[in-house]
């Protein structure tokens, strides 16, 4: 799942960044480089917490969804990657079956992206139920 973030620095501090779509979840870095890779590690935990607790996950909203919050006028924009799949625990082999076409489309979209199938399945998985979970479709 893809999120985006903000980048903020104040003169003599370190590089804030802010998850918009995960109320409280905030990090920081020496760099920007640094401030993006921890921005990661804590929105996998505040997503792992959520988790823990049977708490929906939030969807990601676009980067022009927040770009009007004062809140985050002085900041620069990135976007960060988390793979959901590695954060519900231990992985279980399981054997579906799909539809030949769906599978290679699921195959080409992996591979350009840098995700596994599995990992891909998972995820979509894991945005299809926050997503119904938002709606109030999946209790």
């Amino acid at each position: 799942m893809r999120y985006p973030v903000v980048i903020h620095k104040d003169f003599d501090s370190n590089y804030g960044v802010t998850v918009p779509d995960i109320p409280g979840c905030f990090s920081a870095g020496d760099t920007i480089d640094d401030a993006l890779t921890q921005v990661v590690e804590a929105v996998e935990c505040h997503i792992e917490g959520l988790l823990l607790d049977k708490e929906p996950i939030p969807m990601p909203k676009s980067i022009e969804h927040h770009q009007n919050n004062p809140d985050y006028t002085e900041g620069t924009w990135a976007m960060v990657s988390v793979d959901l799949s590695k954060l519900s625990g231990k992985s279980k082999r399981v054997n579906i079956t799909i539809p030949e076409r769906l599978l290679t489309l699921v195959d080409q979209y992996a591979s350009q992206h840098g995700e596994t199938r599995s990992g891909f399945i998972a995820q979509a998985a894991m945005e299809f139920i926050a997503a119904r979970s938002v709606t109030g479709e999946i209790a």
